[in-house]
């Protein structure tokens, strides 16, 4: 037995959430979204990072900008609703100061004659956006790593999926009372399938899982469709088309990857299931949940996604009530780190990375 579980105090002590902050989610790409989101100029979303509110909007020019969703005047939170779209730019509500789409300072009553005064000095506090497949990433520290150094190896690897131009057929958000890291642990598995999920195990079988990608932010790999089953969903049958640039194998197989530190994604035949991860707290994640198709898929008067939503709908809802249980376990002054099975490599250097940027390896 080389590897065990981590000790408790990682998946509840308020003193290491905060160290994650700083060293892991500050420097780290975080997905907050897809840019199908946010179409045309004037759309936004907004999304919680670490506490801070950010506005997510794409500008004049196409471009998409994420800033902190606070006013350069006095602090205050500039938008409230959770999307929409912002004709010509952002007005604080307090005193309507007035951001372009670009962030900067438009327009702040009264100030013209204040001397010194410049409406260029105080443009909106921003993060470092960036677009990959589609996916909306933002980044706190400009100093920090993440994704980008891993797009060749990672990205690329969806291309005969259209990644990028896919999007959401059906959203549902989670919210699980557990540590993100649980959440991460039990995706990276199957040890735990035929007994939490006994519908899944005629479709795929666990015997049938590698991992292309085994060491750092990339981890996970495929698992073979059994027989009878051309995709994962109630009856095993498509919901949509088979994504026409497949290998014969891929047109077999599901893949099961994770993103350090902020999503799941899952390719299937005729398909694409993302999980993006929010923590929220010590022993709080929020998740949500997408299944993505090629927009003319889902403009079909007889497309339904129904039957891959329930499946993962049930899915998912197995594997965070068992969350929810480890949380409550890790957090017993019983617990002490148990040995990792050969089924939970995974996890074992899910561990590794984790440490490695928290400077406790």
């Amino acid at each position: 037995m080389e590897a065990s579980t981590l000790p408790g105090r990682y998946f509840a002590d308020p003193d290491v959430y905060r160290e994650e902050t700083r060293r892991i989610f500050n420097k780290s790409w975080i997905c907050v979204g897809r840019a199908s989101d946010i179409p045309e100029a004037g759309d936004f979303i907004l999304r919680e990072l670490n506490g801070n509110s950010l506005i997510v909007v794409r500008d004049e020019n196409g471009d998409v900008r994420c800033f902190d969703n606070v006013c350069r005047h006095r602090g205050t939170r500039l938008l409230e609703n959770a999307d929409g779209k912002l004709p010509g730019g952002i007005q604080c509500p307090y005193h309507a100061w007035r951001y372009q789409l670009n962030g900067v300072l438009k327009s702040a009553p009264n100030m013209s004659s204040e001397e010194g005064f410049k409406p260029t000095d105080f443009s909106l506090s921003s993060l470092q956006c960036r677009t990959w497949e589609g996916f909306i990433c933002v980044q706190r520290d400009p100093g920090g790593s993440g994704v980008a150094e891993n797009e060749p190896a990672f990205w690329s690897r969806f291309r005969d999926w259209q990644l990028a131009e896919l999007v959401p057929a059906h959203r549902i958000t989670y919210d699980v009372n557990a540590n993100w890291k649980i959440l991460f642990h039990n995706f990276s598995e199957c040890y735990h399938c035929s007994l939490v999920h006994p519908q899944l195990n005629p479709v795929t079988s666990a015997a049938s899982a590698s991992n292309d990608f085994t060491e750092g932010p990339l981890l996970g790999g495929p698992m073979i469709l059994n027989d009878g089953f051309a995709t994962v969903s109630t009856g095993g049958e498509l919901c949509g088309d088979v994504f026409p640039g497949l290998s014969a194998e891929d047109r077999q197989r599901v893949y099961f990857y994770t993103l350090f530190p902020t999503m799941f994604i899952s390719p299937h035949p005729d398909y694409m299931l993302t999980h993006r991860v929010e923590r929220r707290s010590v022993d709080r994640t929020r998740i949500i949940c997408e299944w993505l198709f090629p927009p003319e898929i889902c403009s079909r008067s007889e497309f339904s996604p129904e039957a891959a939503v329930e499946f993962w709908d049930m899915t998912n809802r197995q594997d965070w009530h068992v969350c929810e249980l480890t949380q409550q376990g890790v957090q017993s002054d019983a617990y002490q780190p148990g040995p990792y099975s050969k089924q939970e490599s995974m996890l074992a250097a899910f561990d590794r990375h984790y440490l490695s940027l928290m400077n406790e390896q």
